[in-house]
């Protein structure tokens, strides 16, 4: 079935950075865009980013762009997500997902809708 299982969160300061993975399983990733999204306490989840399924382009919130990268390396079925220049209010947990819609070119999805499969997430916590 379909996997998605993300890594690399922790404690930082702010200023700092982190890069997440995202390890995918049960489907060909090659055909899908993934998303990254973020959920912090008392919040709605909210988007971050997303990649299309080869890479050839990418779409970020505001609150993120200029900080956060998103990348694939589609022969290890991973997905990343590097952050840096973090902020309090980063703090989250961060969560990938696999687009409802495959073969899609240039396809960068930003609405939860729009996707059909989640991780189950891992935490960043950005505190001095």
């Amino acid at each position: 079935q379909v996997q998605l299982v993300e890594s690399g969160g922790g404690l930082v300061e702010p200023g700092g950075s982190l890069r997440l993975s995202c390890l995918a399983a049960g489907f060909n990733l090659p055909y899908y865009s993934i998303g990254w999204f973020r959920q912090a306490p008392g919040k709605e989840r909210e988007f971050i980013a997303s990649i299309s399924s080869g890479g050839e382009g990418s779409y970020y919130a505001d609150s993120v762009k200029g900080r956060f990268t998103v990348s694939r390396d589609n022969a290890k079925n991973t997905v990343y997500l590097q952050m840096n220049s973090l902020k309090f209010e980063d703090t989250a947990i961060y969560t990938c997902a696999q687009s409802r819609s495959g073969l899609v070119s240039w396809y960068t999805p930003a609405g939860t809708l729009e996707y059909d499969y989640w991780g189950q997430g891992t935490q960043v916590t950005v505190s001095s």
